[in-house]
């Protein structure tokens, strides 16, 4: 009996680590078929583009107007961030009058992964370390309320 009790907590403290070691994955924004793409033609007018695609996820109006649909997949595992596995982009470019004059599709391996929101505010605390901050004099706003 012993045995047993003590096999089955050898075999519980085990497994107690694996239990963390899961993978979620998450797909973000525009997720476009093949097929919706593909209806897509040149000399098409953007309301015709937003009825076949939806309302892009941004647009651009450098050298003509442009929708891009950005879908994102990420993987989380255990405790670690999430990292991005797979990225598509299809760009849907128009011409002076609004027209379709190109399709592009851009994945993650044809540019870099660009952080939008970090949730991150840069302070002027940051930049120092503790003993210059202290050299220079800096104080703790909230010692002051």
């Amino acid at each position: 009996m012993k045995t047993w009790l003590h096999g089955a907590i050898v075999a519980g403290c085990l497994s107690l680590p694996l239990g963390g070691c899961f993978t979620q994955t998450l797909t973000h924004g525009h997720v476009i078929s093949p097929d919706s793409v593909q209806e897509v033609q040149v000399g098409n007018s953007k309301e015709q583009v937003e009825l076949i695609l939806g309302s892009p996820s941004t647009t651009s109006r450098l050298e003509g107007d442009a929708y891009y649909y950005i879908s994102q997949v990420t993987e989380k595992t255990a405790f670690l961030d999430p990292s991005i596995v797979e990225q598509r982009v299809v760009a849907v470019y128009f011409d002076q009058e609004g027209f379709v004059r190109d399709v592009g599709f851009y994945s993650l391996e044809d540019g870099k992964v660009v952080d939008i929101l970090t949730r991150k505010t840069r302070t002027g605390g940051a930049d120092y370390g503790f003993i210059t901050q202290v050299l220079r004099g800096a104080t703790n706003p909230t010692l002051g309320l």
